[in-house]
């Protein structure tokens, strides 16, 4: 009887070990697409504010040397 319960132990924390080990791979595959995703993102948003930002200071710009035209 001691010897079907050992084996029964040992089945048992091998299939935990695995399912472990499986749960961990998963969840690390999950960690690295959400973090893609949101490097994507990101990425979209300070490419924008960039364009955003380079516009303005060619506004700047125009309206800066307007006033110099005007003068002369």
């Amino acid at each position: 009887m001691g010897y079907v319960l050992r084996v029964k132990m040992a089945s048992f924390f091998a299939g935990a070990a695995t399912a472990s080990l499986i749960g961990l791979y998963l969840l690390h595959e999950d960690y690295k697409a959400a973090h893609h995703s949101i490097s994507q993102k990101m990425k979209g948003l300070h490419e924008s504010l960039d364009g955003r930002i380079t516009s303005l200071e060619r506004l700047k710009e125009v309206e800066a040397s307007k006033p110099v035209e005007a003068a002369d």
